[in-house]
């Protein structure tokens, strides 16, 4: 007997799990053959007859002319040409284990197959698809006739038929195959369980009490439901491993009592669809109470409950079922009914004891040992059109059909029949509907002259398991039967007749195009599979319908159910729901705090200086409690975090429970006084805001009365604290630890100069030695201990702040690429399921390589491939894919731009800026999984070629930022930091843009909503109920053909649909309802509306397509009419809307159009009169107005208060009175009210006001202007003069900031590049170096 060495992991660290080695002595057959050779050919000695096909081309291309190098016949085997699903197949005549393939092209010819998949079977009836980690694989062929093509298969297969189905042959030629089978024999120990037998294992003694154990076998079932193995003791030990539901569950206990009720068990769910009667592995590892848990390649680690290390299990151990004690053919619970192979329990050969009938080995009903091939054929509806069609015979005035279904899918056609024809025969009178109906099944009846008769079943199918219909109709009488449940009964006005048209029944899809037969056109099929159909009890014959002789069918796979469960393992991330469809799995992030396909991007700001930029968008208190996300993307959860605003900084504030002074006595230094300290926040988020801040600290106030710190005479601490770590630290200020001193020491003021410590004078007097703790690797304080307090008069009062922290450390934690051929390499991205990458760059070259990381068969790259274009390509091993976003403007202007990435299980998306972002969605079969094992590059590649020169800053990765300066310091070609007066933190908020100046910087806030020298003045105008104001876009312009054709390269990616974007965020505060907030129109009828119903609630109408009535959203809120400030935002791409008003939950809808509201006519706020706008909800609120303050409104690029505030386009037109606010007050003098155009009211200031008193003052105001250019110019040349000699003394100031005014002429001679809508800044944050600029 062969052995072999198993090693487990085992042991905890941090919640997973750690490498320990449990030395466990198991056979080698347990675990397969992957230790000895087994690549022998297979197909030399077969015989003719062991090759089959679904067609020939000729006798010459017979499917035995198919092996490797043979030239005999045609040279290989083809199909007919018009085989739409060809297939070559090979028995082996045995079971073996196949590991390898090989193909060539048809020899003489121009036919190969370039690529193709496997399926394989026991049987040669039911089939499986070849898979690896759950991806159908699909291989890769051949490129000519000769070559030889080899494929080394990722997991080796047991099985006796294999299939071969080509994809794809040579487009100049056809499909040509020839093929060798690589492998060896494979034996094993079968037993066959018919539902009603067991195994049972009985011990040499009465108990046995084990530490470790391995079980291991393979298994495979037509049943859902069964237990393979059971042992229990009398002290409450048991183990079970049963089938429930087509799903494997272990439970284990080792507890001594058995578990209290209500109490929970160790019980884990592994594996899905396992009744598909095709062999699944199964291994149990259990060293303790640590156990490793494996089916199919899927392993989970868990731990037993209570304290036992050992499991003791009386008399014996059942396999199949288990056996009620005194009462042979009694069981507990249902057996098993399948096949079991290669039984083992710690190293027994379970069935091979029970086929040589050893004594340790009890049989009871028929246990069998070779397996059972029998089982009813499936046929896969692959598609929502695939159909069936099969005569039937309705002579005898009645109907029935049965059959099985097994689906995820909620909705689709089953079964269709016509039951009755008008007695001309011209009519269908009568026809029959079996359907899924939000995932239940729905029997209706129809007929031309009557309403439909419909049946209901109370039950859902749509859950992936096996269920039996059956549909009767005798008579009057109709029957609808799910599973073993009742039949629901009900009378039918009509009957089945019998006519000179043959019935045809449907099963599937409406096949509209074939003849005698009347379905709803265009009703989608079924996707899912179906087996043991019959009709008025006649069985289906599939091989007859498979080989055209019988009915008709279309996209249907035989003999194989190609069912996945694709929420299995759950990839939904933070806790998110998985439900799926035929080709789809979708997540459910309600209740996790994250939002995105997976679960994966966080709801809540990062920082508290986000929120703090959200709070000054929204006019809210920064200061507070609020729910933050320390880790972004990553695995902490979100968690509520005070934020406290000072003059220029925004802290972080980490409480804890013991705030209060505290005053101790009577300790020593053998016999210390101890506190420890619990946070408001667990140890891991402590760690993460420690880590990413910029700075944090630490605040011990210690008061002391003749109690010293140190021992005066040798040092020894008397009293310390313990780091976060649980380290001893005897530091008590500044940020240099290991040094013994207090803060008097650091700072040189000490009471007495002869100690480091106040305290440590031990003076009769209270002395202070608070100290500010502000090393970061120590943070925060998790003890105390106070150790001199125990003489006469000593006494201590200590206080220990909260954690506050600020900043964070890798926002500009930057480096500069100097060379083509210099990067900066970091370990491979751990990306296998979600990667989500972002960071700013800012260059002047023509294109580069921002990161590269290579795998064997996947890769990832991001680049800049031109002046105006990111690019970011990916490949998981089916093919590259690319997405790219262009620019309208140069992106090498030496300014910031944020790129962001993420790729998940269901698609990628990219976004440069505020541009629109990009798409592209995963398709629903091929390798799902990048797997990356090379270094992650950046700012250049591997090959050394076309890498990025310029600067990158804030890399980060899944929530994890990549410290770039750290690298930088000792990579040639790269150097830490890179410089600029744009650099370090903006003071540019609400997303404007920070520009670059040869004197310092600029913000540039036109395409925000807000002013000022720092994008943060709010514009806020006061309503009355007949104010309004309008904005006339241009895009009505006889341009806008123009500026749309320059735009049009963004709209449209590979691979990726244009989508129509909408933005709009507006601040508004009243007291009246109905009002009208917004509304934007278009050309046409287009138009998008925001109004408050009269019951104080917001509504959203969309009018995309002028044939369709508007869609009207309404997003759930209290009241807004309440004379509080509120804020709107809304987003759309394409058809879904997103909506989050104030603090609360973004809100997604979906539109019944996709289109663009372009080009824009108008967005008018307030009143709305003269409008072609229909909707009665709409024109009540356009007749009401807004009565109130509006603050902040912005459109996509529009932003209609800052304009009107500003005096400055003519494009706004004011009807009514309106007065600057701030939203606090809803009165302000500040009038701007006419009735017509800003552009009006100036030519109206400057015409027929006093035109008299204008000529007088005419000649005084040209000698005052002369006399003030003087002194002007002369202040100014002295001005440069000083300049000038105090350079020369001092280095250069800071920066200097001005506000950029549109409508003034620049002084700068190198003015920065125009603005454009989609160029902002992200980061409002504000400097606090000094730099000298340079560009790259």
């Amino acid at each position: 007997m062969d052995a072999t060495r198993l090693v487990i992991n085992m042991g905890f660290s941090r919640g997973g799990w750690v490498s320990g080695f449990i030395l466990l002595p198991v056979l080698t057959s347990v675990f397969g053959a992957s230790n000895y050779y087994c690549d022998d050919p297979l197909l030399p000695s077969l015989p003719p007859s062991s090759f089959d096909s679904s067609s020939r081309f000729s006798s010459d291309h017979l499917p035995q002319f198919a092996k490797l190098k043979n030239r005999d016949g045609g040279g290989g085997w083809s199909p007919a040409g018009e085989d739409q699903r060809p297939w070559l197949q090979v028995d082996l005549r045995e079971r073996v284990e196949v590991s390898a393939l090989a193909t060539q092209g048809r020899w003489g010819s121009q036919d190969w197959v370039g690529q193709y998949q496997l399926l394989y079977s026991d049987s040669g009836r039911a089939w499986r698809q070849y898979r690896h980690s759950d991806v159908l694989w699909t291989f890769p062929g051949n490129t000519d006739v000769d070559s030889v093509v080899h494929h080394k298969l990722p997991h080796p297969i047991r099985t006796r038929f294999l299939r071969l189905v080509p994809l794809k042959g040579n487009p100049r030629g056809g499909i040509g195959l020839r093929v060798e089978v690589y492998g060896c024999t494979y034996k094993s120990d079968v037993a066959d369980f018919d539902g009603r037998s067991a195994l049972l294992y009985r011990f040499n003694q009465k108990s046995m009490s084990t530490v470790k154990d391995v079980i291991s076998l393979r298994f495979k079932s037509q049943q859902a439901d069964g237990v393979l193995v059971h042992g229990e003791g009398q002290k409450g030990d048991y183990i079970t491993l049963e089938l429930q539901q087509a799903r494997l569950i272990l439970q284990l206990n080792l507890d001594e009592s058995k578990p209290r009720r209500g109490s929970t068990r160790s019980a884990v769910t592994l594996g899905s669809l396992l009744d598909d009667h095709h062999w699944h592995s199964v291994l149990i590892e259990r060293f303790s109470r640590w156990v490793n848990f494996t089916v199919d390649h899927h392993t989970q680690h868990f731990q037993t409950q209570g304290e036992e290390d050992s499991l003791e299990v009386n008399y014996e151990l059942s396999f199949g079922g288990i056996p009620l004690p005194g009462k042979p053919g009694t069981f507990l619970k249902e057996n098993f009914h399948g096949c079991m192979e290669n039984l083992y329990y710690n190293g027994v050969n379970i069935i091979d004891l029970a086929k040589r009938r050893k004594p340790q080995i009890y049989s009871t009903g028929n246990v069998t040992f070779h397996c059972s091939e029998a089982q009813p054929l499936s046929v896969t509806f692959r598609s929502l059109d695939s159909f069936l069609t099969v005569p039937a015979d309705l002579g005898t005035e009645s109907f029935s059909a049965r059959l099985q279904i097994r689906t995820w899918n909620r909705e689709g056609l089953i079964v269709t029949a016509p039951l009755a024809w008008e007695p001309q025969q011209q009519q269908l009178h009568l026809r029959l509907v079996l359907q899924l109906q939000g995932g239940r099944v729905l029997l209706s009846l129809h007929s031309h002259s009557d309403p439909p008769t419909q049946l209901y079943s109370e039950q859902t199918v749509s859950d992936g398991q096996w269920h039996s219909l059956r549909v009767e109709m005798k008579g009057p009488q109709v029957f609808l039967t799910v599973d073993n449940q009742g039949s629901i009964i009900s009378e039918a006005k009509h009957q089945v007749t019998s006519g000179k048209r043959p019935a045809v029944v449907l099963f599937g899809g409406c096949a509209t195009s074939l003849p005698n037969l009347v379905c709803e056109s265009g009703a989608l099929g079924l996707q899912g599979c179906m087996r043991l159909m019959f009709v008025n009890n006649y069985p289906v014959n599939l091989l007859h319908v498979q080989q055209r002789t019988l009915g008709n069918y279309s996209q249907l796979d035989f003999d194989v159910c190609g069912i996945r469960d694709r929420c299995t393992p759950n990839y939904c991330e933070h806790g998110g729901q998985c439900t799926q469809s035929w080709s789809q799995f979708y997540c459910n992030c309600s209740g996790t705090s994250y939002t995105g396909a997976t679960c994966h991007s966080p709801l809540y700001e990062q920082s508290c200086e986000a929120h703090r930029d959200k709070a000054d968008r929204d006019k809210a208190d920064p200061s507070g409690t609020y729910t933050l996300d320390l880790d972004g993307s990553g695995p902490l959860e979100s968690t509520p975090v005070t934020c406290s605003q000072t003059e220029d900084k925004v802290w972080t504030v980490v409480n804890h429970d013991q705030m209060g002074p505290v005053r101790v006595r009577g300790s020593t230094l053998e016999n210390p006084y101890t506190r420890s300290l619990n946070y408001s926040l667990p140890p891991s988020h402590i760690q993460s805001l420690v880590t990413t801040s910029l700075h944090c600290q630490q605040e011990v106030i210690y008061q002391c009365r003749k109690s010293r710190l140190f021992n005066t005479w040798d040092g020894t601490p008397l009293s310390w604290w313990l780091d976060r770590d649980g380290v001893k630290r005897t530091y008590w200020g500044g940020f240099l630890p290991g040094v013994q001193q207090c803060s008097c020491s650091l700072e040189g003021n000490c009471m007495d100069m002869n100690y480091f410590c106040n305290c440590d004078a031990d003076r009769d007097t209270w002395v202070n030695d608070t100290g500010l703790l502000s090393y970061k690797d120590h943070l925060p304080l998790r003890e105390i201990a106070i150790g001199d307090t125990n003489r006469t008069g000593s006494e201590v009062v200590f206080k220990i702040g909260p954690l506050r922290c600020y900043g964070n450390r890798f926002l500009w934690n930057s480096a500069s690429f100097y060379q083509e051929t210099s990067y900066l390499h970091f370990p491979p991205l751990q990306a296998e399921l979600t990667l989500d990458l972002s960071f700013y760059f800012k260059t002047s070259t023509l294109s580069g390589v921002f990161l590269e990381n290579l795998g064997v068969q996947s890769f990832i790259r991001l680049e800049l491939s031109s002046p105006s274009s990111v690019t970011f390509t990916f490949d998981l091993g089916n093919g590259p894919v690319q997405l790219t976003v262009s620019s309208p403007v140069a992106l090498n202007d030496r300014q910031w731009h944020q790129v962001r990435v993420e790729r998940n299980l269901k698609g990628a998306l990219l976004q440069v800026d505020q541009l629109p972002l990009r798409r592209v969605a995963a398709p629903p079969e091929g390798n799902l999984f990048l797997q990356l094992s090379g270094q992650l590059f950046v700012g250049g590649t591997a090959s050394r070629q076309g890498g990025f020169q310029g600067c990158l800053r804030a890399l980060t990765v899944n929530g994890v930022a990549l410290d770039l300066e750290e690298r930088a310091k000792t990579t040639p070609g790269v150097s830490p930091a890179c410089p600029g007066y744009c650099n370090g933190d903006s003071v540019c908020h609400h997303g404007g843009k920070c520009v670059e100046q040869r004197n310092g910087y600029v913000c540039d806030c036109s395409q925000t909503a807000f002013g000022g020298p720092h994008c943060s003045t709010v514009m806020a105008t006061a309503f009355d109920g007949g104010s309004s104001l309008t904005y006339s876009s241009q895009e009505t312009l006889s341009g806008i053909r123009d500026r749309d054709s320059k735009i049009s390269p963004v709209k449209e990616d590979a691979g990726v649909t244009g989508q129509s974007l909408d933005s709009v965020t507006l601040g508004f505060q009243t007291r009246h309802a109905p009002a009208l907030l917004l509304v934007a129109q278009g050309l046409g009828r287009r138009y998008v509306a925001i109004i408050l119903t009269r019951a104080g609630s917001m509504q959203i109408k969309y009018r995309l397509d002028e044939d369709k009535e508007p869609d009207s959203l309404s997003p759930r809120s209290p009241s807004l009419s309440n004379g509080q400030l509120h804020w709107l935002r809304l987003s759309r791409e394409g058809k879904d809307v997103f909506v989050q008003i104030d603090d609360g939950l973004t809100q997604i809808f979906t539109l019944t159009s996709a289109s663009a509201l372009r080009p824009l006519k108008s967005v008018t706020l307030g009143k709305l009169s003269g409008s072609d706008i229909m909707d009665e909800e709409v024109v009540e609120a356009g007749l009401s107005g807004f009565i109130g303050c509006l603050s902040s409104v912005q459109f996509n690029q529009v932003a209609p208060l800052k304009e009107a505030l500003g005096h400055r386009s003519s494009l706004v037109s004011i009807s009514g009175h309106l007065s600057e606010s701030s939203c606090s007050s809803l009165s302000t003098p500040n009038t701007l009210a006419t009735t017509h155009s800003l552009a009006d009211h100036s030519e109206k200031g400057g015409r027929g006001k006093e035109p008299l008193k204008e000529t007088e003052h005419n000649e005084s105001a040209v000698i005052g202007g002369v006399v003030a250019a003087v002194v002007f110019t002369t202040l100014c040349a002295m001005g440069v003069i000083i300049r000038f000699l105090y350079q020369h003394r001092r280095p250069p100031p800071p920066p200097v900031m001005a506000e950029k005014k549109e409508h003034r002429g620049s002084l700068d001679p190198h003015p920065p590049h125009p603005p454009h809508p989609y160029r902002t800044e992200l980061e409002p944050h504000k400097s606090t170096m000094d730099h000298k600029e340079y560009f790259i």
